[in-house]
C-alpha cells in the first residue's frame, strides 16, 4: 500500500488499536503528524567495536555471533528472562533480555547480528541487558546517526523510528512553502532533504543542514504570525481610555512602600491604559515580587474611573485569597471587591451575578467561573489573569469579550521567563518585569542533601513543627508503579526506575511509621475539586502540619506560617518548577527553608541542583534552566495559546531567530495581507499553525 501525508497511522504496519491511542496521545494520527516529529536527539551508532574494546558504561555497537540457542526462564510472575552467550574472535559477551520472550526465537546459534546497549562489568565476565539487536546482514537501527524521539509508556523509540523510516518516502510529496527569494537568501536546503535528514541524517553536516532549514522555517512563520497578532492588537484603538490619577493616593492606602520596580511597572500600565487602545500587557515577578498590588493598582485606577475589573486565578483557593487582601486594600478607597467560584451556593451565586450586571461590584476575582454563562458585566474595562501560562488564550479571549468593547488585559505571571523567550511564547504582549524585591523578605536558605541524611532531615521537620511551624513534602509521583507498568518499562528497554516517592503511600508511611503525633495530610491532581480546595484550606488554617503534595502547590495559596519545603528526588524536576515551588516558603516572618533530596550519582543533575542552592535570582535560573532542558520544562503541557515549538532550540538559537524575524519583517513589508501568489502558502502555513489562537487574522 503507497503511503501518503493523509494516510492514517492505524494502517502502517506494527500499528493496532492500542498502540493507536498510545500514538494520539503524542500528537500523531497521520503519515504526516510523523514527519513532523522530530527528534529529541541523536545517537551516533556508525563504530562498531569488537567485545574486548568495547567501552565499559557506555552505550555502544558490537558485532558478534550467538553462541548458543537463548535460554528462557520465568522467574516469578510477571517476569521472565532470556539468557545468552555472544562471542567474537576477542571475547564472549552475556546477554539478558527482561520481559522480551520474542527473543528466544529471534536469535539464532551461530547466526552474526550487532548490539547495541550499555556494556557491564560483572565480575570477570561483559554483560549486557537489554541491547537492541539486529542481523549484522541487514542493518536498520545500528551502524548509523539514530534518532531518539519523545515517548509514551507502550511506545518504544524502536518502534517510533520504524514508523517513521515508513513514512519517510511521503516527504517526496511535500510542498516547499518558504518563498524561493528567501530559501536563496538564507541558503536553505529543500523540504525534501530537511524532513529525510532531520530523522535518519546522512553525516553530521546533512543533520545540520537539516536543523537549520526547519528551524528557521519554524521561526520565520511564528515570527509572521506575531505581527499579525500585534498588528491586529494595534489596529483596536476603540478601548477605553482610563486617565492616570496621581500614584501617592494609591500609596496612600499601603502600609508599606512600593518598590522603584513596582513604580516603574505602574507607570507603565498608566500609559498604556491612557492610550486609547487595550493594554495588553504582561508583568513577570519572583515569587513575592509584589506583582498583587501591581494589579491592585490597575484595577483602582479603572474603578475611579467609573468601570468595573475582573481578575481570573487559577485555583478557587487562590482566587479566595486575592479577594480578601484585595477587599482589605481597596475597600477604604470604596471599591467593592467581590468573589466568584464554582463552589459557591446557588443562591450567592445569583447575588453577585446580577451585582456584576448592575454596577454594583466594581472589581470582582473568581476562577473559571468568570467566563461562563450568565456573567455580564456592566462595563468591564479591565482583565487580569494570574499564572497565564494555566490560562491559554482562548480563555483570556473568552473573559474579554464579556465587555461591550476589548477591555485592557494584565497578565501576571510568577514563572521567571527569559526575556527571549518571553518575546516568543508572549509574543502579542508588552512585557514588564518586576526585578526587585520588597525589603524584609528574608532569603530562603536552600540544602541539597543526600539519602544517608534522611533521618537528620525527618528530625529538622520535628524541630519546624514543634516552633509551630508547618512543612510542604513534595513527590514527583501520585502512585508507586504497578508490577505491570515495571514489566511494559523492561519490554521497551526502559532502564529499571528509581525509587521515586508517591505521595499517597509515602504520606501514610510518614504518619504510621514517622510522625505518628503530627497531623499528615496528601494532595495530588487526581483528586476532585473540592477535595482539594479542603486539604489545602485545611493546611492554611494550620489544622495540618505537615503536607505531602505533587507540584499542584506550585502555584497555590499564601501559607506564612509555611516555613519548610522538602522536595524528594529533586533531580527529576526542572529548575524553574523547583524555584516556583521554593516560593511556597518565606511567605512570613520566620526564617525559611528549601531541601533538595537526591540520590543521584549524575554530576550535571548535582551541578543544577546546586546551582539553585545557590541563587534566589529566578530569571539566573530560568536561563540556566533553558540551556539545560530547552522551553519545554517552562511550560510542559500547559496550553499558553501560542503554537508550540517542535524543534527551535530559544536558548541555542537567536541568530536564526534575528534571521526569521527580519525576513518576515521585509516580506510583511513588500506584501503586508501576503496576497500575492508566491506568498499565499506562507498565510496558509500561518494559518494552521495558529489554528488555535483566536481572532488572529480578523
Amino acid at each position: 500500500m503507497a503511503v501518503g501525508p493523509d494516510t492514517p497511522i492505524t494502517q502502517l504496519a506494527g500499528v493496532g488499536e492500542a498502540r493507536a491511542k498510545k500514538l494520539t496521545k503524542l500528537g500523531l494520527a497521520q503519515a504526516a503528524d510523523l514527519l513532523t516529529y522530530y527528534p529529541r536527539d541523536y545517537e551516533d551508532r556508525r563504530k562498531i567495536y569488537t567485545l574486548r574494546e568495547a567501552p565499559v558504561g557506555q552505550r555502544v555497537c558490537v558485532a558478534a555471533m550467538a553462541a548458543e540457542h537463548p535460554r528462557k526462564a520465568r522467574i516469578r510472575q510477571g517476569l521472565e528472562l532470556v539468557q545468552l552467550k555472544v562471542v567474537d574472535h576477542t571475547g564472549a559477551l552475556h546477554l539478558t533480555f527482561f520481559n522480551q520472550g520474542y527473543v528466544e526465537k529471534a536469535l539464532r546459534a551461530g547466526e552474526e547480528y550487532i548490539f547495541f546497549g550499555t556494556v557491564e562489568e560483572q565480575g570477570r565476565r561483559r554483560a549486557m541487558v537489554n541491547p537492541i539487536f539486529e542481523r549484522a546482514d541487514s542493518q536498520s537501527f545500528t551502524g548509523r546517526i539514530m534518532p531518539i524521539y519523545r515517548l509514551t509508556a507502550g511506545i518504544s523509540n524502536h518502534l517510533m523510528a520504524s514508523l517513521i523510516r515508513q513514512v519517510l518516502p511521503c516527504a517526496d510529496s511535500l510542498a516547499d512553502t518558504l518563498p524561493q527569494r528567501i530559501r536563496q537568501e538564507q541558503g536553505l536546503a529543500s523540504t525534501q532533504f530537511a524532513v529525510q535528514n532531520i530523522h535518519f541524517p546522512a553525516d553530521e553536516e546533512a543533520l545540520e543542514l537539516a536543523r537549520k532549514r526547519l528551524t528557521f522555517e519554524e521561526l520565520f512563520y511564528f515570527s509572521v504570525g506575531l505581527s499579525f497578532l500585534k498588528g491586529r492588537r494595534e489596529g483596536e484603538c476603540s478601548g477605553c481610555s482610563i486617565l492616570p490619577r496621581p500614584l501617592e493616593e494609591f500609596r496612600a492606602l499601603l502600609p508599606f512602600e512600593l518598590t522603584q520596580a513596582q513604580r516603574r511597572v505602574m507607570e507603565e500600565m498608566a500609559a498604556d491604559m491612557a492610550a486609547g487602545r487595550p493594554m495588553n500587557r504582561l508583568v513577570q515577578g519572583d515569587v513575592g515580587s509584589g506583582k498583587t498590588v501591581v494589579a491592585a493598582y490597575a484595577a483602582w485606577l479603572t474603578v475611579k474611573n467609573g468601570h468595573q475589573a475582573a481578575l481570573m486565578a487559577p485555583t478557587e483557593v487562590l482566587a479566595e485569597q486575592h479577594a480578601r487582601s484585595l477587599s482589605s486594600l481597596l475597600s477604604p478607597a470604596g471599591v467593592q471587591v467581590a468573589l466568584l467560584t464554582g463552589s459557591m451556593g446557588a443562591a450567592e451565586k445569583k447575588r453577585v451575578r446580577t451585582a456584576l450586571a448592575s454596577g454594583d461590584i466594581d472589581f470582582v476575582v473568581g476562577t473559571h467561573a468568570l467566563i461562563s454563562d450568565g456573567v455580564e458585566f456592566r462595563d468591564l474595562a479591565l482583565m487580569v489573569a494570574d499564572e497565564q501560562h494555566r490560562f491559554g488564550v482562548a480563555q483570556r479571549a473568552a473573559l474579554a469579550a464579556k465587555g461591550d468593547r476589548p477591555p485592557h488585559v494584565l497578565v501576571m505571571s510568577a514563572t521567571p521567563i527569559p526575556r527571549t523567550l518571553a518575546l516568543i511564547v508572549y509574543g502579542d504582549l508588552d512585557i514588564s518585569v518586576i526585578d526587585q524585591l520588597p525589603p524584609g523578605r528574608t532569603p530562603v536558605e536552600t540544602f541539597v542533601v543526600r539519602e544517608d541524611k534522611r533521618q537528620r532531615m525527618y528530625g529538622f521537620v520535628r524541630k519546624q513543627v514543634q516552633e509551630g511551624r508547618q512543612v510542604y513534602i513534595i513527590c514527583p509521583a501520585v502512585e508507586e508503579r504497578s508490577e505491570e507498568e515495571l514489566a511494559l518499562a523492561a519490554r521497551e528497554g526502559a532502564s529499571p526506575p528509581m525509587d521515586l516517592k508517591a505521595v499517597k503511600t509515602y504520606a501514610v508511611q510518614l504518619q504510621e511509621q514517622v510522625f505518628p503525633n503530627l497531623k499528615v495530610d496528601f494532595l495530588h491532581g487526581r483528586m476532585k475539586s473540592r477535595e482539594k480546595e479542603a486539604v489545602m484550606a485545611a493546611f492554611h488554617r494550620g489544622d495540618t502540619q505537615v503536607l505531602v503534595s505533587t507540584t499542584v502547590v506550585e502555584v497555590g495559596v499564601d501559607v506564612p506560617n509555611a516555613s519548610l519545603i522538602i522536595v524528594e528526588n529533586a533531580d527529576r524536576f526542572g529548575l524553574s518548577q523547583l524555584h516556583q515551588l521554593r516560593g511556597r516558603v518565606g511567605r512570613g516572618r520566620h526564617q525559611s527553608y528549601c531541601v533538595l533530596i537526591t540520590a543521584t550519582r549524575n554530576p550535571e543533575s548535582m551541578a543544577r541542583l546546586r546551582t539553585l542552592a545557590s541563587t534566589t535570582d529566578g530569571f539566573k535560573i530560568a536561563e540556566e534552566d533553558l540551556k539545560a532542558r530547552g522551553p519545554g520544562d517552562f511550560f510542559g503541557n500547559r496550553q499558553h495559546g501560542l503554537p508550540q515549538m517542535k524543534i527551535a532550540d530559544l536558548a541555542g538559537d537567536m541568530r536564526l531567530l534575528n534571521l526569521a524575524q527580519e525576513a518576515a519583517k521585509q516580506l510583511l513589508e513588500e506584501d503586508p495581507e501576503l496576497s500575492a501568489p508566491e506568498d499565499r502558502p506562507v498565510l496558509e502555513r500561518v494559518r494552521q499553525l495558529f489554528a488555535a489562537t483566536p481572532d488572529i487574522f480578523n
